[in-house]
């Protein structure tokens, strides 16, 4: 089996990423009840009995609902860095010590090998994660306001790439959030819009880049044509070809996305 990746959902009011190998399964991020994940889990014709591990990228709600619920429940071990259990462990509820797994940088489990890397957002520790399996590297990075070399570089030669695409800044200012919620998502500690979205996969794609998916939409602030139809303008305008060429699709607010093998 190759590295196999499903969304099973991404946005503003969940998220929960879902990777296999032949020997290992993991979510990163269990943003929704653990009711749902199973659900959604048995759809893709999966067992949630099987997962090896949880990894958490930040404690907001959005990322943690239903992290404990699925530890609790099947004995799963929950990874995060120091900062981020400190600020999620009163949220999640009681862990078996076994369970609770403190990573800095690294962290290895099964046959996949996980690498965090900092990203920018309202959090204790926020973090992005890229997935190694053999040859393959699969990289995410939501819940940022703003990019740096660290993250190009981080993500720079995966074969799939997980990408915030969050709002449509015009969007943002002409809709109904209150001015301080609207200065944090358009703030460097927020989130990333769908041209930012745009410019950071024409830096980090490279030639053997598979597939590019968007995610983390927001309910109010935008919506999946007009998010996918600006980064495919970004894309094009910067001489990349997208289907034929790159794989540019969508992730989800309420349902998995397509399942990819690379």
């Amino acid at each position: 089996m190759n590295l196999k990746f499903c969304s099973l959902y991404s946005g503003s009011s969940g998220n929960c990423q879902f990777i296999k190998t032949e020997k290992t399964i993991i979510l990163v991020d269990a943003g929704l009840s653990g009711k749902k994940i199973q659900q959604e889990m048995i759809k893709i014709g999966e067992d949630p009995k099987k997962i090896d591990a949880i990894f958490v990228t930040h404690e907001h709600i959005d990322h943690i609902q239903g992290a404990g619920v699925l530890s609790r429940r099947f004995d799963i071990p929950i990874y995060a860095n120091e900062k981020t259990w400190t600020a999620m462990s009163s949220i999640i509820g009681d862990i078996k010590s076994h369970n609770i797994k403190t990573i800095s940088e690294d962290a290895e489990v099964g046959d996949i090998f996980i690498q965090s890397f900092d990203i920018s957002h309202d959090a204790a520790s926020p973090v992005g994660y890229n997935i190694y399996h053999k040859n393959k590297k699969i990289s995410m990075v939501t819940d940022t306001g703003c990019i740096n070399a660290n993250i190009i570089n981080s993500i720079k030669d995966a074969d799939l790439l997980l990408v915030e695409s969050n709002h449509d800044e015009d969007m943002v200012l002409i809709g109904p959030y209150p001015w301080p919620l609207k200065r944090r998502v358009l703030g460097e500690f927020g989130h990333m819009s769908n041209e930012a979205a745009g410019n950071l996969i024409t830096k980090a794609i490279k030639k053997g880049t598979e597939i590019v998916l968007l995610g983390h939409l927001s309910k109010e602030n935008n919506f999946p044509q007009l998010a996918y139809k600006t980064v495919e303008n970004i894309l094009k305008e910067n001489g990349i070809d997208v289907n034929p060429g790159v794989c540019l699709d969508m992730t989800y607010r309420d349902r998995s996305s397509n399942i990819y093998e690379i």
